[in-house]
């Protein structure tokens, strides 16, 4: 009696293949995110900015109004609830939390007023309207306003729903990573 041999080899041996394929395309997937990691190249999935491939770039000043920026969020009652809420996704920042990507509409010394949209030193922000309910029905809480602390940035997004500064608050500026540049984004 002959033994059945398949167009590739016996099933132990396609199994086999199998395996060693599979290890090799979670190798080369794996090292490709490291590597991305490490040079600086994060994935925005959130739509506060456009959607893709962005580099970080060192900042070698202090942040500047305007400057679109990675930061890093302090480990905040604030940012244990954004967490928990599910705003913030997983990361390599403290807390395990994802780094933020915002621009810098104040930094320190400059008076932030908060009402039904936000205003630096008297000028209005565009697309600062506050929501009073997240897309889950809970309240969200506005940031009360008051002068930017040294050392500190006030972060917005455009994106209506975008968690930033008008919820939180200014962040301490030692968080930032550097300025965000895209490299291959999409903006439904």
């Amino acid at each position: 009696m002959k033994t059945a041999v398949f167009a590739f080899g016996t099933r132990a041996a396609q199994r086999t293949r199998a395996v060693v394929l599979l290890a090799l395309a979670i190798s080369i997937v794996g090292g490709g995110v490291a590597a991305a990691v490490v040079g600086g190249l994060r994935i925005n999935l959130t739509p506060s900015e456009p959607l893709g491939l962005w580099r970080i770039v060192a900042l070698d000043r202090p942040a500047a109004r305007g400057d679109l920026v990675f930061i890093c969020p302090p480990q905040t009652v604030a940012m244990v609830q954004a967490r928990e809420r599910g705003y913030l996704r997983s990361g390599t920042c403290p807390g395990g939390v994802a780094p933020l990507i915002k621009t810098v509409v104040a930094v320190a010394g400059q008076h932030v007023e908060i009402g039904a949209g936000v205003t630096i030193d008297g000028r209005p922000i565009a697309f600062s309207e506050l929501v009073e309910r997240d897309g889950n029905g809970r309240a969200m809480t506005p940031f009360p306003g008051g002068v930017v602390p040294d050392e500190s940035v006030f972060l917005h997004s455009p994106f209506r729903s975008s968690y930033d500064s008008r919820y939180f608050g200014p962040l301490p500026a030692s968080g930032i990573l550097g300025l965000a540049q895209p490299v291959l984004t999409y903006a439904p």
